[in-house]
């Protein structure tokens, strides 16, 4: 194993002068905001966490001041950067610390938390470059960490060694060698020659390509030049592109040592499960140094995405013996629990396929205050293996891994007893809370998961106990080796995991908003990408997972809007009937595996056979839209469906259903980019409505992980253009007869926005619940308190 970083690494991070510190530091804090945002989102509110390589301490300060029940320590291997961090930040739960982050810091199972951002990189780089350095260190660190305690790693991902073409200017500056004023082909031509310079052989193969086409290869653009190299070469180079002022530093350091799959591996042989896995896209870098800089395509001539600027793991360190992941294997039992519903529609002749579940269930979120701070009570690293199936036939289009073990609400079967005593009852089994502590109980949110495919209804029961920081084991109803633990946790601390991909759950985020918007407690920042939301007429560009700008940017429509009260006002429909199996085409299948659960070794620790649904002729993977425009006032306006589904009538009397647009994926749609054109193309054809800029609206949920691996990805799209009777509410007679997902115009109506948040309560479509609660939340409206505190 590595003692410590070779004297390099060291006499470079010091960069020989304090003017040199400077530039090194200011340039690290640039990023800060991100660093903070993304390690925050995963930890507990407290426990003793370390910052390894914190540089300026900025961000070590940050999460101490964040977090005060936190005792924050910033490890450094330069005396120099610690007693300057100790200067400039003084806080009582923050310190800072000597040390060799690659080797062990802390005694064994001290640290609640461990933080690696962009640093691993530079114990391979000063290494050697030898990427086993990196696996060392984390093994190292694995061992301060305690039971329970976290592990997050940001860094850089490998893309694999396969070759690609790369496009890039020649003609935006000389072919000199000055990385100052050379042209980007000219500075890739150098970088080939000096990769990983403190190499005995530095650089690696690359080869001018032929300008002609060749098959479905185009020629390059106009004053271009293309290149033939290893897809991980190509994003080294398109990476580090634009840092030439300290160039000759940059060409030192190898920013990628390991792939996903090879991290996800890495974590579980330590004892780790993994509970994120994620490469990440900075849009800032993405609209700025990536759009219109340079074209990656494979060797068929096949557009690639553009590469993730980070990349974000987090896993969960376990005892000895315990599970960290689960494998799929054949079921010997016959289905038997879940039940395909079959729903004509009147009008259209059209058969709906609905699975549900035998028993409705309640989750209970316990909730208490401290000072104007709301913490909730969740089940965190609760086994949910549905979500690793059908990976390989769609796998995620963020590219995230798989997440077995997720965080959400405490979750019952609703029986015969009463709400009041079933809460009284689980609380006390799962968390230790007794009837004594109960304050009051409030009926928190209901609404339809996934109303397209799912007949389920969540009902929800706000708790408010007396403060108590637990963390401590649920009992095993999971039927596996372990039922998650039942943790305090910060609500905003939720919000900003959901923002980042780190909380899959859509229950918990939902019943979060609820609470906080409740007694009227702000969401707290928004960590995600930012919507570019100009005044209507102006303009906005925008990309969405860097595919793009958007095809029509033209500036944001202006709409009339529809007040919430007149859509709802409209009178009921029920315009479904129940129909035998054999009027139904099989749209839904219901499916049964064996899941088994693994230990560190490969040992099965627990299985279990569970039945889960999905769509024969599609993916599982949705996107879902919130259609963003304004209204003549200036007041931003969502984008409303005013639809028909047989779940709202199943649960409600009344087949109308207000929905967020959304598409169920084909197999072929892999890729974000990919995924939103198809979206534009069906809001065009479905809607006569067309978009500019998009984004990432958080990261992508799962409705209902207990029941379908599906995994939504929202999107927030600027509207550049609607047909005029769009924002008009349909009068009741003029509901269309159109078959879901014909090519038929469809009515949207335009609501503001702060009055979908405002009546969330009567949204039971779940798409549209989250699309509201997070664009408001991106666009920081304010939301008024419903109940005092």
């Amino acid at each position: 194993m590595t003692t410590r970083a070779p004297a390099g690494y060291e006499a470079d991070q010091r960069r020989d002068d304090l003017s040199a510190y400077a530039r090194y530091l200011s340039a690290m804090d640039a990023s800060m905001r991100q660093k903070v945002a993304l390690t925050a989102a995963h930890l507990l509110c407290e426990g003793r966490v370390a910052d390894m390589g914190m540089g300026s301490g900025q961000g070590s300060a940050a999460l101490a001041q964040l977090y005060p029940r936190l005792e924050v320590i910033g490890v450094d291997i330069d005396p120099t950067v610690v007693e300057l961090a100790r200067r400039a930040h003084q806080q009582p739960n923050l310190g800072f610390q000597l040390g060799d982050i690659a080797t062990t810091v802390f005694p064994p199972e001290s640290l609640d938390g461990v933080f690696d951002s962009s640093v691993l990189h530079h114990v391979t780089s000063y290494g050697g470059y030898r990427h086993a350095n990196a696996a060392e260190a984390l093994a190292a660190q694995v061992e301060q960490l305690s039971p329970g305690g976290v592990l997050v790693v940001r860094d850089f991902v490998d893309p694999g060694p396969e070759a690609v073409f790369l496009d890039v200017p020649a003609e935006d500056g000389d072919d000199g060698r000055d990385p100052r004023s050379a042209s980007t082909a000219a500075l890739l031509e150098r970088f080939a020659g000096e990769f990983r310079s403190l190499s005995p052989e530095p650089g690696f193969p690359l080869a001018r390509a032929p300008r002609e086409p060749s098959g479905a290869l185009p020629a390059p653009r106009p004053g271009w030049r293309r290149y033939r190299l290893a897809h991980k070469h190509a994003v080294e180079f398109v990476l580090r592109k634009d840092y030439r002022a300290d160039w000759e530093a940059e060409v030192k350091e190898e920013y990628t040592y390991f792939s996903q799959a090879q991290f996800e591996a890495l974590f579980a042989r330590l004892g780790l499960r993994v509970l994120s896995s994620t490469p990440l896209r900075n849009p800032w870098i993405v609209r700025n140094r990536f759009v219109g800089r340079f074209e990656l395509r494979d060797t068929t001539g096949a557009c690639l995405p553009y590469p993730p600027t980070n990349y974000l793991i987090v896993g969960e360190k376990v005892k000895a013996g315990q599970g960290v992941a689960f494998r799929l294997a054949p079921a010997e039992g016959a289905r038997q629990f879940l039940r395909i519903e079959h729903h004509q529609d009147r009008a259209t002749g059209q058969v709906f396929d609905l699975a549900a579940r035998p028993h409705p269930t309640l989750d209970i979120v316990p909730f208490f205050f401290a000072g104007e701070t709301a913490y909730v009570l969740a089940r965190t690293s609760y086994p949910r293996p549905i979500a690793r199936a059908c990976r390989e036939e769609t796998p995620p289009l963020d590219g995230s891994g798989p997440a077995d073990y997720l965080a959400e609400p405490i979750a019952v079967v609703q029986t015969e007893f009463p709400v009041g005593h079933t809460v009284e009852h689980a609380l006390e089994r799962a968390a230790g809370v007794r009837a004594a502590a109960i304050q009051r109980m409030i009926p928190g949110t209901t609404y339809y998961p996934s109303p397209g495919g799912i007949l389920e209804e969540v009902r929800s029961m706000l708790v408010e106990v007396e403060p108590t920081y637990v963390n401590a084991p649920s009992e095993n109803v999971s039927g596996f080796g372990t039922s998650g633990r039942i943790r305090a946790i910060e609500a905003r601390q939720l919000l900003r995991a959901a923002q980042v991909g780190g909380l899959p759950d859509a229950r918990l985020e939902l019943n979060v908003y609820d609470l906080l918007a409740r007694f009227g407690l702000p969401f707290g920042p928004w960590i995600g990408d930012e919507i570019p939301l100009a005044a209507a007429g102006a303009g906005a560009a925008g990309v969405a997972g860097g595919a793009g700008a958007g095809d029509d940017d033209g500036g944001v429509a202006a709409v009339q809007p529809t007040s919430l009260a007149a859509l709802l006002g409209r009178p009921g429909r029920r315009r479904f009937s129940r129909v035998d199996p054999s009027a139904s085409a099989g749209f839904l299948e219901v499916r049964r595996a064996r899941f088994e659960e693994l230990t560190a070794d490969g040992g099965v620790v627990a299985a279990r056979e569970l039945e889960y649904v999905v769509p024969r002729p599609l993916g599982v993977l949705t996107v879902s839209t919130a259609l963003l425009a304004r209204a003549p006032s200036g007041e931003v306006v969502l984008g409303v469906d005013d639809h028909d589904l047989p779940a709202a009538q199943s649960f409600s009397g009344d087949s109308g259903i207000l929905v967020a647009p959304a598409w169920r994926l084909p197999r072929s749609v892999s890729a974000l980019a990919a995924a939103e054109a198809f979206v534009r193309e069906r809001l065009q054809a479905e809607y006569g409505v067309r978009v500019g800029a998009a984004v990432e609206l958080g990261g992508a949920y799962r409705p209902s992980a207990g029941l379908t691996p599906e995994l939504v990805q929202p999107l927030a799209f600027v509207v550049t253009a609607a047909p005029a009777s769009a924002g008009a509410p349909a009068p009741a007679a003029a509901v269309p007869d159109l078959a879901p997902g014909s090519d038929a115009a469809r009515r949207l109506s335009w609501v503001p926005l702060i009055e979908l948040v405002a009546g969330r309560e009567r949204l039971p479509d779940g798409h549209l619940r989250v699309a509201a609660l997070r664009a408001a939340h991106a666009l920081g409206l304010a939301i008024a308190p419903q109940h005092p505190r």
